[in-house]
């Protein structure tokens, strides 16, 4: 069953009533590369969605790209690194995958999973290497062992997850476009059920055969013996939103709950008071139905004096929320993983807090 999000929902939206995030005053570049900046982040987690400590290493993924004085170019140049948190600091350890040759131009979001000594990266292949600054978008996927000192070793050669983009979803495959306007297939979020242990991709995606510019979608991709499957929505935002960025699910206290980040400009035109934030509902179970959390969807948002301060939230098995500082109320682009939050939910109901320095990122 595909759940719509619909206007209704949106009306619903109380700006009181919304978990705000705490002001980013002070962007920290902790032990991160001063040339380089960063953005759309995640953890790598076990089977469960929880984040693994390997041989004493937190480790996250995250883009980055060099600093060019424009943050708009650096979609054109994104690739994964490795990340290593140590306290309160974020070490960067580098490319995650080796220099290879691949049909792709650059890696865009994904998750990481780590089960029985193996490390999958499921990742956004995004343009194409035969022409530059294509919005071009696929499911990828490479893997590697982890070796003595937590570190993976040996890639294997990043392929496919998913050949075309199957009756439910549009192609994501225009050169052209602009940012927050094009279609999407990308940004794969692993998941286990369980229920039955069945694994799954989330993902961001466009909806088939629709008849308005706003068809953002919650897509959805089932693992059948080595293959994967693209199956029909668990949501869709047809006449509502373009982007349903980040898409993942998260089981907690038996219920699912599915998550996605979006800006205000992807929101329908007559629907743009709904704030920029990270959005959910939720289910008993994936089949739907699904339920907007706090009776909209509206998770958490920036403050109305800095909407900009924080995107691409991404939760944990924890419920703790990870994103990147963004557009200050100066301007300035902060590219730097933003301080942790931590998500509590109550059934149909969800807030957020900061977490203690000692343990904000």
């Amino acid at each position: 069953m595909t759940t719509a999000w619909t206007a209704d929902h949106l009306q619903r939206i109380a700006p009181e009533a919304a978990a705000i995030v705490p002001p980013v005053t002070a962007p920290d570049r902790s032990r991160l590369e001063p040339g380089r900046i960063y953005w759309d982040m995640w953890p790598v987690q076990d089977a469960h969605g929880h984040r693994t400590v390997i041989a004493g290493r937190e480790l996250w993924m995250a883009l980055t790209a060099p600093d060019r004085g424009d943050p708009a170019l650096r979609h054109f140049e994104a690739k994964i690194h490795m990340l290593e948190r140590r306290g309160a600091a974020w070490v960067d350890l580098g490319p995650a995958l080796p220099a290879l040759p691949v049909p792709y131009e650059r890696e865009w979001a994904g998750s990481a999973l780590l089960d029985a000594g193996v490390l999958t990266l499921f990742f956004t292949a995004a343009g194409t290497a035969a022409r530059s600054h294509g919005y071009q978008q696929e499911l990828w996927q490479a893997s590697a062992l982890i070796g003595a000192d937590g570190l993976p070793a040996e890639w294997s050669r990043p392929a496919p997850v998913i050949e075309g983009y199957g009756p439910h979803y549009m192609g994501a495959d225009a050169h052209e476009g602009a940012p927050g306007a094009i279609k999407a297939f990308r940004d794969p979020a692993y998941f286990r059920d369980p229920a039955d242990g069945a694994e799954y991709l989330a993902f961001t995606a466009s909806l088939a055969r629709s008849d308005s510019a706003f068809n953002g979608a919650f897509g959805i991709a089932r693992k059948a013996g080595p293959e994967w499957q693209l199956t029909p929505p668990i949501l869709h935002a047809e006449g509502v939103n373009n982007e349903l960025e980040r898409a993942h699910l998260v089981f907690h206290g038996k219920q699912y709950y599915a998550f996605w980040s979006t800006q205000t400009a992807t929101f329908a035109p007559d629907l743009r008071h709904a704030p920029g934030g990270l959005y959910g509902m939720v289910a008993d179970s994936l089949r739907g139905e699904w339920r907007p959390l706090n009776g909209s969807g509206l998770v958490l948002a920036n403050p109305a004096d800095r909407p900009l301060q924080t995107y691409s939230w991404f939760v944990d098995a924890a419920l703790t929320v990870c994103s990147f500082v963004d557009i200050l109320p100066d301007g300035r682009f902060g590219g730097v993983p933003a301080p942790l939050l931590q998500l509590e939910l109550d059934g149909e109901r969800a807030t957020v807090q900061a977490l203690s320095p000692e343990n904000a990122g």
